[in-house]
């Protein structure tokens, strides 16, 4: 097996070049390296740095003109996670002449700050010496953040399953080991208890999986006309027959409302969501207003926007750019924070767009805008 004969960093290297070449175009293609979004690093065949970008400076907070004309191991000092010098280790110079690089790992720089590194072995020929060694850099920061999200979100999951299946289980075991000595009542208030715990369950888990499709992106939509000014009426009926006040509710409707194509389930599932908050954490009259609106999507003139509005103390000024975010909640009265983070993906799947602010009433007020999504061969 032949190996690469170019020397490495470490090794008695030829003179230091007269003049390190700055982060300027790529090969002449135009491309500026500052505008990379990754930090990039390139060293020559005899392992000094000859280009390094903002991004590079900004993740290992070293200046560019201290990083250029400098060995790669001394511009770029990795370690990996057992405290192992990377360069070392890899030895892109000196080491097997098929590798072509490196594989992203997590690395650390002097004083322990973690980044993304992979590297690219540029050969002129395949088993020829390394030309060039491209090094590129990401901050961890944002891979952290997911991973304290989906962290944050199983454990909210969890808690709130270990309750409902808790009192499913109590119940049911009760049930089983002691069936006679129950009335008929007691039977049923025990059944009840486990079938609204099962549809808690139910709940939760609809919603562990609507957040999966949506920060995938793989939320689909089935889109069918839409009557909004209906569909908000039957949600309104609905909570009348559950022993809310009819005058608890105004709904107005602005005529003539563009003919609108959306997935139905999915918009009662927004409107759902914004109802219910507004009448558990609102107070006076919950009004929702259905009116025709310009289209938040380019291309379309119209599209249908609803606002729901109450008359309580409203969601603080300090809150509002929170309000979409995961686990956000308005109040200390139960919920998984979950619901208006799905509101709002579910909105932006069908290219609409929802913002909060404060209602005329002083209450808190939501508002969502839909296209109006007419079938190409409709149209």
């Amino acid at each position: 097996m032949s190996v690469g004969t170019s020397r490495a960093p470490g090794a008695s290297d030829p003179e230091r070049p007269p003049a390190a070449r700055p982060a300027g175009d790529l090969d002449g293609l135009g491309i500026d390296p500052d505008d990379l979004p990754d930090g990039l690093v390139v060293a020559d065949e005899h392992g000094y740095v000859v280009c390094f970008n903002a991004a590079a400076e900004r993740i290992t907070a070293v200046p560019a003109a201290e990083a250029l004309g400098q060995r790669l191991d001394k511009a770029l000092p990795l370690e990996d996670l057992e405290g192992r010098r990377w360069w070392q280790l890899t030895d892109p110079y000196s080491g097997l002449a098929i590798r072509v690089g490196q594989p992203e790992r997590n690395l650390l720089l002097p004083g322990g700050r973690e980044v993304l590194a992979s590297a690219r072995y540029v050969r002129g020929e395949p088993t020829g010496p390394v030309r060039r060694v491209v090094v590129s850099l990401r901050d961890t920061e944002a891979r952290r953040r997911t991973e304290r999200s989906h962290a944050e979100l199983i454990a909210t999951v969890a808690h709130e399953l270990r309750s409902p299946l808790t009192s499913v289980k109590g119940f049911t075991a009760t049930l089983l080991a002691k069936w006679t000595r129950f009335t008929d009542d007691q039977k049923r208030l025990m059944l009840e208890t486990v079938d609204a715990d099962a549809d808690r369950v139910t709940r939760l888990i609809a919603e562990l999986l609507d957040i999966s499709r949506i920060d995938s992106g793989r939320l689909e939509l089935r889109r069918q006309p839409v009557d909004m000014g209906a569909a908000v009426g039957r949600h309104i009926q609905a909570y009348v027959a559950a022993g809310q006040p009819a005058d608890r509710f105004l709904l107005r409707i602005e005529q003539p409302l563009p003919a609108l194509w959306a997935d139905p389930d999915k918009v009662d599932q927004v409107l759902s969501n914004l109802i219910e908050n507004a009448v558990r954490h609102g107070e006076g009259t919950v009004t929702i207003d259905v009116t025709p609106a310009r289209s938040p999507r380019e291309g379309e003139d119209t599209g249908t926007s609803v606002i729901v509005s109450d008359e309580g103390t409203g969601i603080p000024e300090e809150s509002m750019n929170r309000v979409f975010t995961r686990f956000w909640r308005g109040s200390k009265r139960g919920g998984t924070g979950l619901g208006l983070y799905i509101v709002k993906g579910i909105v932006e799947a069908h290219g609409g767009v929802i913002t909060v602010g404060r209602a005329p009433g002083g209450g808190a007020e939501f508002r969502f805008t839909l296209p109006v999504a007419v079938p190409a061969y409709l149209a």
